[in-house]
């Protein structure tokens, strides 16, 4: 089972074919159909060498009550429209269901969460790294932290976990953290998150 889900894949869609491409960072790649003759084998890793194929990305389903709670959650189908929202700053934490860091973030997040709930210019989100992959962003330790600024510029959060500390880095727009790069600057690839932080 864990490996179709590292693949994306749901029990119904066995068997089929895919592509994961190691020099790239792991980038997956589906077929378009889940024909299995070897014509259709031959096309789909011939489009791979042609560069014609576009990589596989997870993604969840949006929940309905995505927006419910202080914490709001993220897939990676909603993800660039409330990130990247100029008249907002959110904070974002990729994290991973198994991770053992994040399980301990949970009540420190919620109350962040909560702090922030009634600012209009402030979003506390969550996104599973694990089951939603970017195109412009590569995870690769759980939990990451990062703030993407009204301007777009992304900061990495390396503090200490701590609602003050997380506090502070939202308020004062990342301060003390070296700005990553913006939004238009990020190359179109993924990653498959490390699993370094159990």
């Amino acid at each position: 089972m864990e490996i179709l889900e590292f693949f994306g894949m749901k029990k119904d869609e066995v068997p089929s074919a895919r592509l994961i491409a190691l020099e790239q960072d792991m980038a997956k790649y589906k077929p378009s159909s889940n024909e299995l003759s070897p014509n259709a084998i031959e096309e789909f890793v011939q489009s791979f060498f042609d560069g014609t194929l576009k990589q596989h990305l997870l993604s969840e389903d949006l929940p309905s009550d995505w927006a419910a709670k202080p914490v709001k959650v993220l897939v990676a189908a909603n993800f660039d429209e409330v990130v990247f929202d100029t008249t907002k700053k959110v904070l974002v934490e990729f994290y991973a269901p198994w991770c053992g860091h994040c399980k301990q973030l949970v009540p420190i997040y919620d109350k962040l969460g909560e702090h922030f709930e009634n600012d209009d210019d402030v979003i506390i989100a969550k996104i599973d790294a694990t089951a939603n992959e970017l195109e412009h962003t590569k995870i690769t330790s759980f939990p990451t932290i990062k703030l993407y600024s009204k301007d777009n510029q992304v900061h990495d959060y390396n503090g200490e976990r701590t609602l003050a500390g997380l506090t502070k880095f939202v308020e004062t727009d990342g301060e003390g953290a070296e700005p990553g790069p913006s939004v238009t600057e990020f190359e179109e690839e993924e990653d498959v998150p490390a699993r370094d932080e159990l």
